[in-house]
């Protein structure tokens, strides 16, 4: 695991295997950013040109390695760019994923100090995370020596000499950046190893580490207690289905948060099975379960003042001959009846159990988090998660909370229109599917129908940003991302200092 640090030593003077500074596009060429100006001079000022030499244009990502003069303790200097100039401070997410690109192609070394923009505590927190985050690398099943190993150590060089919030930023990062990376790695654990009842168990070692009160309803439980969706779901698996409550309780909290999420192992469709080339990946279904629970453990570690509960909803969505088949009714948690038409919206169904069960407990507000719609990558793309509420003020403030920590969201509508497809069943209370236009508002419009009156609930739709196909960039890497346990824990830290949600 990488360590982090922070430091008010001379980028000349500190030990150190490489330098990271950076650079931007100006007027008249590149620009050096502050925090380079001890390598600049060790340069004879001359580090620009240099770097201009070897092609740098300071564009957003671009890395460029120099070696150091003599004046420098560190072997390497790694130029990342910074996009266009900014006079008035470089954006927060800019330092993220410039720390995140540096960490990420200092892969192998030893020892790294980030000599980036890093005068407030919020940019040495930016930097920080960015590169705890970018330094993230998932080698559960590579043999010895395939593949580098992250980053050792990673040194934040700051000018804040005598503060202590600077250390409480990177503290700050590194407990959130640690339980991003404990949701990465689950999302990226093969289904094999990765199954309801070895969840359950890794939310228990947790647990105990932390000091959460951890709860583990079995398959012989939710058979007692009703829990349709989540047996119905979990029928055509040998892997029985689990719903477990992972609790933080502060005594001076004044508010408390549920937070709920999809957690399908693995995702065959079931007996509507995917085709070939939609399966693959399916071992991600379970990133918003990894979401909520890596918040709740963050919330927990930052010490925040508000109750905060994660529901993680397991099961694995297989075929046999004891599956759900389109066509059956299931008795859902609570007492309302859902007539199954495709057993590939099996994600809703597991939730809904969840949503009631959480509802029990009287929240201030309800937050699920699925991997739930195809139909939302369509809309927001790959980078974007959705976000839709019973409350407008709610889709609003998770919205603004998303975009203030880097995370992108974009507010959806719930058009009450779409319902009548759902509400025609002839055999049960609701259907599983609706209308085939907008079918990410439909999901959610079915999720509403089982949140208790009076208890505000907001869903996001992570299914595009959850699990990166492509080629990493910023402090995102390929696999398993972490989305939105920034704005959870974000979500908490503000319900804490309001007193109220």
């Amino acid at each position: 695991m990488t360590a982090l640090s922070v430091s008010t030593s001379s980028a000349a003077s500190l030990r150190a295997d490489a330098l990271v500074v950076g650079v931007a596009k100006g007027p008249k060429g590149i620009v050096l950013a502050p925090g380079a100006e001890a390598v600049n001079e060790a340069f004879e000022g001359k580090l620009a040109e240099v770097l201009g030499t070897l092609g740098a244009t300071g564009a957003e990502g671009e890395t460029v390695k120099v070696a150091s003069p003599a004046g420098l303790k560190a072997a390497l200097v790694l130029a990342v760019g910074l996009g266009e100039a900014a006079e008035d401070g470089y954006a927060l997410e800019t330092l993220r994923r410039a720390a995140g690109v540096a960490a990420r192609t200092l892969a192998g070394v030893k020892k790294a100090a980030l000599a980036l923009p890093a005068e407030s505590a919020e940019e040495v927190e930016a930097v920080a995370l960015g590169a705890l985050l970018g330094s993230y690398a998932f080698g559960a099943y590579k043999g010895n020596g395939n593949g580098k190993e992250p980053v050792g150590e990673l040194v934040v060089l700051t000018v804040r000499k005598g503060s202590k919030d600077a250390k409480a930023a990177v503290e700050r990062a590194t407990a959130i950046g640690e339980e991003m990376n404990r949701a990465r790695d689950l999302v990226n654990t093969a289904p094999n190893d990765l199954n309801p009842k070895s969840f359950a168990a890794i939310a228990q070692a947790a647990g105990k580490e932390h000091g959460l009160k951890v709860e583990v309803l079995d398959e012989k439980a939710l058979t007692k207690g009703g829990f349709g969706g989540l047996l119905g779901v979990g029928n055509g698996s040998a892997n029985p289905p689990r719903l477990v409550k992972v609790a933080y309780t502060h005594p001076k909290a004044k508010a408390s948060l549920a937070f709920v999420g999809k957690g399908i192992t693995y995702d065959s469709g079931g007996i509507s099975l995917k085709p070939a080339g939609h399966n693959e990946t399916m071992k991600c279904d379970m990133a918003g379960a990894a979401a909520v629970f890596a918040a709740v453990v963050a919330a927990k570690r930052l010490g925040l003042a508000v109750n905060v509960t994660a529901w993680l909803a397991l099961a694995e969505n297989m075929p046999s001959g004891s599956a759900t088949r389109p066509g059956d009714v299931l008795r859902m948690y609570g007492g309302k009846t859902v007539e199954v038409l495709n057993t590939d919206a099996e994600g809703r169904l597991v939730l809904a159990d969840a949503i009631v069960k959480a509802g029990e407990d009287n929240p201030d507000v309800i937050v699920d988090v699925a991997t739930l719609t195809g139909a939302m990558v369509l809309a927001l793309g790959t980078r974007t998660f959705g976000v839709m509420a019973n409350n407008d003020e709610l889709r609003e403030n998770l919205h603004t909370l998303a975009g203030e920590v880097g995370e992108q969201s974009w507010p959806m509508p719930l058009p009450a229109e779409l319902k009548k497809g759902m509400t025609d069943s002839t055999i049960a209370d609701l259907a599983n599917m609706g209308e085939r236009m907008g079918g990410g508002l439909v999901a959610g419009l079915f999720l509403q129908e089982f949140v208790a009156e009076g208890i505000d609930w907001a869903h996001l739709d992570i299914a595009g940003p959850a699990f990166h196909e492509s080629a990493p960039f910023g402090y995102t890497p390929k696999g398993g991302t972490a989305s939105a346990v920034r704005t959870l824990v974000r979500f908490a830290e503000q319900t804490a200092a309001n007193g109220k949600a």
